[in-house]
This record gives C-alpha cells, structure tokens and sequence, in this order.
C-alpha cells in the first residue's frame, strides 16, 4: 500500500507557510493575479498558467485604466502613510517607502506608471504634493498640509504675528516723534536772564517772607516811608505765618518726600524718558522667549555628546525644527546634524560685522557689532535695517546676539 501524501501539518507543508510569510522579492510578485512568487522558477510558471493569461487578456482592453488605478492606490497609500507617520517633518524618502511595503497587501511600485522610487520623488515635487529636496543622503520630502483647519491656524497666526509687529512699529514710531517734538521746544525756549538786584533808594529796606519753603522762597522789597513801621511789619510777618503758608509749606514736604531729588550729578528723568523705558520693558517682556535658533546664523557645537570630531566646531544653522531643535551645516565638513540647542552658543563676531539680535526686545533685528565689553560679557550694537534703523543697543548679552553668514 503506497504511503500518504503530506498533509497541512507535515514538516515540508509548515516551512512553505514560513516563507510566504514574510516580503518577497519584488520582481517575482504579480499585481494583476495578486501573486508573490518564491523564485524565478515559480514566477515563470505562473505567467504561463492560464489563470494569469486570461487576466492579462482583460489588461489588454484598457492598461491605461489599470495603471492609472494602481498609481493612484499606491500615491494615496504613501501620502497618508507620510501624513499620519510623519506630519510635516522632513523625512528620507526611502524610510517612508521601507514602512509603507512592509504590509504585505501594499501596491507594489512595478504596477503603477513609475519605475524607480527617485522618479516618484521627483513627480511628487513637480506635481507641488511635497517639498523635495536632494543632498549626498538621497532625496527627502516634506508633506504639504493643505487642510482648510490647518491653514486657518497658519493664517491667524501670521496674523497675529503681523499684527505684534505692527504695534512695535507704531509705538517706535510714536516715541520719534515724542523726541523730535522735545528737540524742538528745547530750541525755541529761551534762557532766563538773571539781573542784579537794585534799589532805587539807598534808605529803603529789603524785608524776606521766611513763612514760605524754601523752595518757593521769595525777595520782596517793601517801601515805606517810615524805616520803624516797615521793620515791625516785617518782624510781624516772619513772627505769625499765615495758615495759607504753613499749609503750602506742609504739601511741598509732602510732595519732595514723594518725588525724592535725584542725586548729584544724576539728571532727572523727563516724562518722554519714562514712557521709553515703559516701552522698553513691554517689548522685552513680549520678546523675551526660551527659545533662540534662527536660521542663517552661526553656532558653535559645546557638546561631546555627538562626538570629539563636532566638539567646539563652528556651523551654520538652516533650518529650525520645533522652535527649540535645529538642522545645522558644519562649516569645516559640510556635514549635517540635527541638534538641540542646548548643545549650541551663540558666536560673536569682530568689530563692524553683520549680527542677528536672537532674543530679548529687539528679536529678530539685524545689526551691526559697535564694541564689545569683555568684562560684563556684554556688546553694543546698532539696528541696521528696517523702521529702527540706526537705532544703538548698549550692554546686550552675549547670548542675546549671535553672527550671522551674510
């Protein structure tokens, strides 16, 4: 009696099962029969069986329609797997594409209109879908987020934004025209002339009003005929101030205690000054942020975290990931990392050169560096462009500027 076939749970049966299992190679696999073939062998035998001939018929009245299907199955499988995985990061293509065929029911890429992944890449940035962008690595894409809520946000906070930017402006432009408006009364006040005290009569006394502060205090002459009349009057009112007086007097202490004289040599502060220095605190307050990586500037590496070979290297920052991360450019290598900044400082120039102003009132400014006070670890500087032009920064943090490549 011959012996039994192999059934479902025979050695030979389990270790097939094992390696249908996993992903096959992409050549051998057969999107219109929905086929993945072992090996050259079997993927040769299925192309002649007459299963795949009749598809192959049916593929014949219309290949555009299919590939067209096909094309449109895998761009939506990739983009929402982009979109869902990723967000709007900046992502190695080949990285999305590895996680999108490990299901095993994907679209494979040699049934749709594109042969290679670089050739999808490149239709995806001619078609505006993604930011494409190609460096030594390989191209990488960005997804676009064209949903109306999303765009909304953006735009209110662009905005507000613009808006923030606004009011700086105008109260920039309201404090010029308090100073101009200053400069000019300074010119059309003119000075007090002092002149020597005269008396037209050699006899004639000269009587003093001690009741008033000092502050106030007055020279009155007073003319009598009588000398002994005009001394007793004047003795009469020096002895018995008036309730008038007393009282002036009481409130001109009460108002110096309140406004304290500013010290020698110390000028005191004009109501323009003390709306300045208002507006001073209200910007660095609103500008003042934990965050400080702007791109364009130059940085240095302070960590050993990533290596001695980036330790204390100079680079360039270009772009800025989550307001507190940065993709940064070495200048010596011309590598590319991506870092926080806390591993970062900020790199101040020589003299005379372009500089960003990175935190504080005046974020965001171009500037040029006027001089540098190594002892208080701090800089002068002056706004360069925009409304605030020439405009001078004394004693700015080191921290609060930073060198820029242009």
């Amino acid at each position: 009696m011959g012996k039994e076939k192999g059934g479902f749970l025979t050695p030979k049966a389990i270790a097939n099962r094992i390696k249908a299992k996993g992903l096959q190679k992409l050549r051998w696999f057969c999107q219109m029969c929905q086929k993945q073939c072992r090996d050259e062998n079997g993927f040769k035998c299925h192309i002649s069986s007459e299963s795949h001939q009749r598809q192959l018929l049916l593929f014949a009245e219309n290949p555009d329609q299919y590939i067209d299907t096909f094309s449109n199955d895998f761009l939506e499988g990739y983009m929402e797997l982009l979109r869902r995985r990723f967000g709007t990061k900046r992502v190695h293509s080949n990285i999305v594409y590895q996680e999108y065929i490990s299901d095993r029911n994907h679209i494979h890429m040699n049934a749709t209109q594109w042969e290679t992944l670089t050739d999808f890449v490149k239709w995806l940035g001619r078609e505006g879908k993604c930011n494409v962008d190609h460096t030594e690595k390989g191209w990488f894409v960005q997804y676009i987020d064209r949903d109306p809520e999303t765009i909304r946000k953006q735009e209110a906070l662009k905005a507000k934004e613009k808006m923030d930017l606004d009011d700086a402006e105008r109260a920039a432009r309201y404090i010029q025209e308090q100073i101009e408006r200053v400069a000019k009364l300074e010119k059309n006040v003119t000075e007090t002339e002092f002149t020597e005290l005269k008396r037209e009569n050699e006899e004639e006394k000269v009587a003093f009003n001690l009741g008033a502060s000092k502050k106030e205090e007055t020279v009155k002459p007073v003319v009598s005929e009588n000398p002994l009349k005009a001394a007793a009057i004047s003795s009469s009112s020096s002895s018995k101030p008036t309730s008038r007086s007393s009282s002036s007097a009481s409130s001109v202490s009460s108002q110096r205690e309140s406004h304290q004289e500013p010290k020698a040599g110390q000028k005191r502060k004009s109501a323009l000054d003390e709306i300045m220095e208002f507006e001073e605190k209200k910007k660095e307050k609103l500008n003042r942020k934990d965050y400080w990586l702007h791109p364009g500037i130059v940085v240095k590496v302070i960590t050993k975290k990533l290596g001695d070979k980036y330790y204390k290297q100079k680079a360039v920052v270009q772009d800025v990931v989550d307001l507190y991360g940065g993709v940064i450019k070495l200048l010596d290598s011309g590598d590319k990392l991506k870092v926080d900044q806390t591993h970062l400082e900020t790199v101040i120039p020589a003299k005379g050169k372009p500089v960003l102003i990175v935190n504080g009132a005046y974020r965001g400014e171009a500037a040029v560096l006027d001089d540098i006070d190594t002892e208080a670890f701090s800089c002068t500087v002056s706004i360069s462009k925009g409304p605030l032009q020439g405009r001078v920064l004394d004693n700015v943090p080191y921290e609060d500027i930073c060198k820029t490549v242009h």
